[in-house]
């Protein structure tokens, strides 16, 4: 017999577990495919995957959050006891809350990041397209993707800088002297590669940025949108020792710069901006090298971030609105199978009632009796479904003593 199962949030993110952990935890598409199907093999009946740079998170209905914890464990590099040692684990309203905060950059590393709402459709799509989304989870999604736009547009809590990208330039421009005559280097033009270019491109002014990518095609359509220049990915080495600040936002598995190939002796600052880590730690044995991981730009707390810290009231208010509408929704189904069957069961009343006058009744209109006594079921039901809306935390006992007063069908409510 299947447990009754209950909604879960369950991951990691930054604010307990370092960089080198979450990689361990970290989400290729390859595996989040096999962790949606392995969930339905394992009877999840509904599943969301959420895997970034900053945390990896679980959010459906299972039995109960080891489940998924498992689920997580088996298709990434990292083990159940390293997992729960910096895990969160939410369930029911504790759960929503926290994909709430989530969805709404509220719980981004960089506060007021809205990037992560994308990812969160992009889970939302695949997993829909399994029909591992139930009816609780679409309306959760929706209801988080309306309070994300609303304080996007209602606040200036996403003002300034709002990624990893943008305080990766912002940490340049303030550590590099006469930024636009030094040569940047940028290896890997994924997501935050193509979105660091564009920031460098926009705010330093510098004529000297040279994209590499092991895929060189990718790279040329990047440096054709900003008229950059493209080297080959076996020309790496060369590169490096002709760089003054090296980026490094690839989505390798394993380090992809390490000492072996950093052949200069000039000052060189290295920004590793990927998870897992793509910059071995043995690049800080040589002395001219400045290594910064996305962890240190994430802690900067400017002026940009404390402003944006008073904003925080007025979006949490937005997501109070949007949670006690998406919890009224949820009371409503609840209680609706109860309405419905006291409706079915009036109606058979009814059906009895108009049969036995119309027996005994010779000039009985029965399209007229119907009519009012429609209505008078009508008005029953509303004020039922108005009793159960407004039932203040008693709407399970009120449903158990309607369903036994009219003797409801109990696999109909």
């Amino acid at each position: 017999m299947n447990r009754e199962q209950q909604f879960y949030a369950i991951g990691l993110s930054y604010k307990k577990a370092d960089a080198t952990t979450r990689g361990h935890f970290a989400i290729s598409e390859t595996a989040q495919a096999a962790i949606l199907n392995g969930a339905r093999d394992e009877g999840v009946t509904a599943l969301t995957v959420i895997s970034t740079c900053n945390r990896t998170e679980l959010y459906g209905f299972a039995p109960d959050a080891i489940t998924l914890v498992k689920i997580l464990c088996e298709h990434t590099h990292g083990t159940i006891e390293e997992f729960l040692d910096v895990a969160y684990l939410h369930k029911g309203d504790d759960a929503i809350a926290h994909l709430f905060k989530v969805g709404t950059g509220l719980d981004s590393q960089i506060l007021g990041d809205f990037e992560i709402i994308g990812q969160l459709k992009i889970g939302f799509k695949r997993s829909k397209k399994l029909q591992l989304i139930n009816p609780f989870m679409e309306r959760l999604v929706n209801a988080v993707i309306q309070a994300s736009k609303r304080i996007k547009n209602e606040t200036e809590i996403s003002s300034g800088a709002t990624s990893v990208s943008f305080a990766a330039v912002q940490y340049i421009m303030a550590r590099v002297p006469y930024m636009s005559e030094k040569n940047i280097l940028l290896f890997g033009t994924g997501k935050i590669g193509r979105n660091t270019c564009e920031n460098l491109v926009k705010h330093t002014k510098n004529e000297h940025i040279t994209l590499i990518n092991r895929t060189k095609e990718k790279a040329d359509k990047i440096a054709g949108k900003f008229n950059l220049l493209v080297k080959e990915y076996a020309q790496i080495e060369s590169e490096i020792a002709q760089t003054d600040v090296l980026v490094v936002a690839t989505g390798a598995q394993k380090p992809t710069v390490s000492k072996e190939i950093i052949h200069s002796k000039k000052p060189l600052l290295i920004l590793d901006l990927s998870i897992p880590k793509n910059v071995s730690n043995d690049v800080e044995e040589l002395e001219n090298v400045t290594l910064i991981h996305l962890d240190q730009l994430s802690k900067m707390t400017d002026a940009t971030l404390k402003r944006r810290q008073g904003y925080i009231p007025q979006a949490e208010a937005i997501i109070k609105e949007i949670t006690d509408e998406f919890n009224a929704w949820l009371q409503t189904r609840k209680f609706a199978p109860t309405v419905k069957a006291l409706k079915a069961r009036l109606k058979e009343v009814q059906a009895a009632e108009i049969e036995n006058v119309r027996k005994k009744t010779p000039d009985f209109s029965e399209a007229t009796a119907t009519a009012m006594s429609d209505k008078i079921i009508q008005k029953i039901t509303n004020q039922v479904a108005h009793h159960l809306r407004h039932a203040n935390g008693e709407t399970e006992e009120s449903i158990a003593l309607i369903s036994t007063i009219f003797q409801l069908d109990q696999h109909n409510v």
